[in-house]
C-alpha cells in the first residue's frame, strides 16, 4: 500500500522507530539487569505486540482483558495489577498471570492465598507519597489517593499478610527523568525499609512513567539507580511511553474549511476521540510541518484544526490553551494532515462519541511499506453502545 492510499483517520506506527525504541530498553536491562516489561495500558497496538514481546521481558497488565491480550501475543510473562478484583474474574487471571500485585490489605487478604497456592508470585503496591508527575490526573500520590498502601496504612497489616508477599510495587512518575525515580526511591526507602528488608521480599518494581526513550534521559542515572537494588532484589521497570513514544502518528484528511474570524480545517479525526490524552494533560499534539520559530510565523498561514463532531471544544490544542497552528500556506479539502507522536496512550483511550469511526491501525515496515491492519466500521460502535 502506497502512503496515499491509506484510509483516514489512521494510527500509523512505525517499526523501525519502535524497534529503536526497544533497543534502548534492552540496553538498560542489560547494563543494570533489570527486567523491562510493555505497560498495555500505555502502548497496545496490536500490530506492534510481537514485537514488544520478543524484545522485553514480558507485561504489564491492568486486568483480565490485559491479561488475556499479553498472553495471546506471548508475552514471556504476565504481571497483573488493578486496584481491585472482581470475584467473578480472580480465577481466571490468576491462571494468567505470573505476578499478581494487590493494591490494598483488603484484596491481598481476599485473594493472595489463592493466588499464592496456585504459585503465583505475590506483590502489594505501596503509595510512597512522593511525586513530581506534571499533572494531577496522573499523580498516584496525591492526598486522598485510593492507588497503593502508605506507611501508616502499612501498620494495620499483620505477619501474616506479609508473608504472603514477594515483592513490592510502587508507580509514582508520569514521563519523567530518572532524577524523579531517585526522589521517590528515597522516599520509598525511608517508608518502607523494614518492609523491603524483609527476607520473603525477592522483588521490586519500579512501575512505570519512566521516560527512557526520549532524548535526553539520564540513562546513566536509572542504571545506578537499579543497581543499588539489583544484587538483593529482582527489578521491574514497566514503562508504556518509552516503549511508544514518537514511533508513530495520526493521519487525517480535511473535510471542510470554516473561517470565523481564522481559518478552522475540519478534519475526519477528533482531537476529543481519537487524542484523548492531549485533552487530559493536557498538551498540544505537534503538526507535521508546522513552523515554530516566532519571526517566521508573522508571515505564515495562521489557522486551526477541529474535528468533525458536535463537540464545540473538539478544537486540536484547545484544551493546552495553545489551538493556532503556523503552517506554509493554506490547505485544501482533501490534503492530508499529520499529527505527531499519537500511538502511546491514544489507541488506549480512543472513543466513538458521536458515532465517528476509530482511526484505522497501519503499521509501516521497516522497509517502508505500510500495510493496512485493521478498519473500524458501525459493527464496532454498535457493538459498545
Amino acid at each position: 500500500m502506497k502512503f496515499n492510499q491509506i484510509p483516514t483517520p489512521a494510527y500509523i506506527c512505525e517499526e523501525s522507530k519502535l524497534n529503536n525504541n526497544l533497543k534502548i530498553l534492552n540496553e538498560i536491562s542489560i547494563k543494570s539487569g533489570a527486567k523491562v516489561l510493555c505497560a498495555l495500558k500505555g502502548f497496545a497496538f496490536s500490530p506492534a505486540m510481537l514485537n514488544c514481546a520478543n524484545a522485553l521481558a514480558g507485561a504489564t497488565c491492568s486486568g483480565l482483558n490485559e491479561a488475556k491480550y499479553a498472553r495471546s501475543f506471548g508475552f514471556k510473562s504476565v504481571h497483573t495489577y488493578s486496584p481491585a478484583f472482581k470475584d467473578s474474574q480472580i480465577d481466571e487471571i490468576i491462571a494468567l498471570s505470573d505476578h499478581i500485585i494487590f493494591n490494598s490489605l483488603n484484596q491481598l487478604r481476599a485473594f493472595g492465598k489463592k493466588a499464592k497456592n496456585a504459585g503465583v508470585s505475590i506483590g502489594l503496591r505501596l503509595n510512597p507519597q512522593s511525586s513530581a508527575s506534571p499533572c494531577d490526573a496522573y499523580n498516584p500520590c496525591a492526598r486522598y489517593s485510593r492507588l497503593g498502601v502508605s506507611a501508616k496504612m502499612l501498620q494495620n497489616a499483620t505477619n501474616d499478610d506479609l508473608d504472603l508477599l514477594d515483592g513490592l510495587h510502587f508507580h509514582a512518575l508520569c514521563e519523567q527523568n530518572s532524577k524523579a525515580l531517585e526522589l521517590v526511591l528515597n522516599a520509598f526507602k525511608a517508608n518502607f525499609s523494614a518492609l523491603i528488608e524483609r527476607k520473603n521480599i525477592k522483588w521490586l518494581n519500579f512501575g512505570g512513567g519512566h521516560h527512557i526513550s526520549k532524548q535526553g534521559y539520564d540513562k546513566e542515572l536509572l542504571i545506578s539507580l537499579i543497581n543499588e537494588y539489583s544484587s538483593d532484589f529482582s527489578v521491574y521497570l514497566e514503562p508504556g511511553e518509552a516503549v511508544g513514544w514518537q514511533c508513530g502518528y495520526l493521519l487525517a484528511s480535511v473535510l471542510d474549511v470554516v473561517d470565523n474570524e481564522i481559518p478552522t480545517y475540519i478534519i475526519d479525526a477528533s482531537a476529543q476521540c481519537h487524542m484523548p490524552d492531549t485533552a487530559l494533560m493536557p498538551y498540544r499534539p505537534a503538526l507535521r510541518g508546522e513552523i515554530l520559530n516566532k519571526n517566521e510565523q508573522k508571515n505564515a498561514h495562521k489557522c486551526r484544526f477541529g474535528g468533525a463532531t458536535c463537540l464545540a471544544g473538539d478544537v486540536v490544542g484547545l484544551e493546552a490553551g495553545e489551538p493556532d497552528f503556523y503552517i506554509k500556506e493554506p490547505l485544501k479539502i482533501g490534503d492530508k494532515v499529520i499529527f505527531e507522536d499519537q500511538i502511546h496512550y491514544s489507541v488506549v483511550k480512543n472513543t466513538t462519541f458521536n458515532g465517528v469511526c476509530l482511526p484505522a491501525l497501519v503499521w509501516c515496515k521497516d522497509n517502508g511499506e505500510y500495510e493496512l491492519k485493521r478498519i473500524f466500521d458501525y459493527e464496532d460502535f454498535a457493538r459498545r453502545n
